[in-house]
């Protein structure tokens, strides 16, 4: 077994297929892909949704789709796989750091959901377009990295039950997600059909009986197994004419745009130049904050939930400033920030697969796809009831984890008082009429009334700080 005392060195240990439980020491590279390759799989079309959302609505050069503006389908094919890239170049200096940058945990880096709103309102501006979009996401990554560089100033105002509240909520907003999912993706004609909830009750049963049939190790992989039973049962479905699940027209589109091989280049290459407004770096540097506040429950739960540890100043340091510096960069490929995904959380809470050699290899799946657009379109095949039906436990996982959190943090007064008010203005809030918030500028609702987490953060910080701290009594104790 390896020796994980030391987070600045690789130990020496030998090759085992063991070391998947340990965050450091080799794994066979045959086993290593595998184990690997389900956390690329698990993310794999969420990485590239919000590209395309933002791509095909953005104003570019002053104008806009609907007047004959924006990208071609051969340029939007080129930002999915430059998302490719920098999530796999993030997700490697994530685990094997470049000076501070990086946390030395089980990370995997994608392009970020939480920034959504705040780039669809920057990009169809068409004062600002999609250069002042690209312009304030470099800004807005080089000010988080700096705020990571700068963690142990401001890390003691995040105390463990503000981190609690985060997760617990990080897997409450994912809930959503996974269900929609499930169910063939939200928005889609077909959302509910027949064959959607029967491909995701087959794709769940199959990694529930891996999970519990399948021997020693071998049972962590029950998720891409059930990948894989559904997406076998997607194609049966297709080819007989059962249901359109599968669409094959995407392998032949994506070769003639782009090729069989393809190299992602910066976006000055695109013929886009990078510009820089105020108001467009304040609209995305806001969510950047929040982002921040993600990261660190995302890294706080692997943490405990994977390595049954807290997490150290160190890891908090570098995962913010890969999060931060590693958005940058995905900015100068024309992409969206990238941070850590949640998905990987669950599935390392799931799994308790935490080794830095093994994701790695998932890594470099994610870099190789982007060169080769075959693989890219093969990947992006998959059905999104397919991926509903492997992330709705490994969601509900996250939540386990911050629940217990919650509980290390102990059941005092002051911590009920924090949790219940956070929750009902975090969450509560994203469950009415967004008309509650109309009194404060567009860009306080487009952030609080649409992302629980940010809620949640900033109500829990603001309650830790002015609520006054309990002596550490057991309640349980007390006559």
């Amino acid at each position: 077994m390896a020796n994980t005392n030391s987070l600045d060195r690789e130990p020496v240990a030998p090759v085992s297929v063991e070391n998947i439980y340990c965050l450091n020491g080799r794994v066979p590279i045959a086993k290593a892909i595998p184990f690997g390759l389900q956390h690329v799989l698990a993310m794999f079309v969420s990485n590239l949704v919000p590209v395309l959302i933002v791509a095909s609505a953005a104003v570019v050069g002053g104008v806009a789709p609907a007047d004959g503006g924006g990208f071609t389908p051969e340029q939007i094919a080129q930002l999915l796989q430059c998302a490719m890239f920098v999530a796999g170049i993030g997700t490697i200096v994530q685990l094997y750091p470049v000076w501070k940058i990086g946390s030395r945990l089980p990370v995997v880096m994608g392009v970020s959901f939480t920034f959504l709103a705040s780039l669809l309102i920057v990009a169809t501006n068409p004062e600002w377009g999609y250069e002042g979009m690209v312009g304030a996401i470099i800004v807005g990554g080089i000010f988080e990295g700096c705020l990571g560089l700068t963690a142990k100033y401001w890390r003691k105002f995040i105390s463990p039950i503000v981190s609690a509240c985060v997760v617990t909520t990080i897997g409450l907003s994912l809930l959503a997600v996974g269900m929609n999912s499930f169910g063939g993706g939200q928005g889609a004609a077909d959302f509910g059909a027949w064959y959607h909830l029967l491909v995701g009750l087959v794709t769940l049963i199959s990694c529930l009986i891996f999970k519990i049939k399948a021997p020693g190790i071998w049972k962590n992989l029950n998720v891409l197994f059930g990948l894989i039973v559904g997406y076998i049962l997607s194609v049966i479905l297709t080819v007989t004419g059962a249901a359109p699940m599968v669409n094959f027209g995407k392998f032949a589109d994506t070769i003639s745009k782009v090729g069989y091989i393809n190299i992602p280049l910066p976006v000055f290459f695109k013929g886009i130049t990078p510009t820089f407004h105020a108001g467009a770096i304040i609209t995305v540097g806001i969510v950047f904050l929040v982002s921040a506040a993600e990261t660190i429950g995302d890294t706080t739960a692997i943490c405990t939930g994977g390595l049954g540890r807290d997490i150290t100043e160190r890891e908090v340091q570098g995962s913010l400033a890969c999060d931060g510096f590693c958005s940058a960069f995905s900015g100068l490929f024309g992409c969206n920030p990238i941070t850590s995904f949640s998905q990987n959380v669950g599935l390392v809470a799931m799994t308790k697969v935490v080794n830095r050699f093994t994701i790695l290899m998932g890594a470099l799946v994610l870099v190789l796809a982007s060169l080769f657009p075959p693989i890219g379109a093969f990947f992006n095949s998959l059905p999104n009831s397919v991926l509903g039906g492997c992330t709705v436990m490994m969601f509900g996982s996250i939540v386990f984890s911050g629940v217990k959190m919650i509980s290390e943090c102990g059941f005092t007064d002051r911590n009920m008082m924090i949790v219940a008010l956070t929750f009902c203005f975090g969450i509560g809030v994203t469950m009415i009429d967004p008309g509650f918030l109309a009194i404060f500028p567009p860009l306080v609702s487009s952030i609080f009334a649409a992302n629980m987490v940010a809620g949640v953060f900033v109500v829990s910080m603001i309650l830790s700080i002015v609520l006054p701290k309990e002596p550490h009594i057991d309640d349980a104790a007390q006559p």
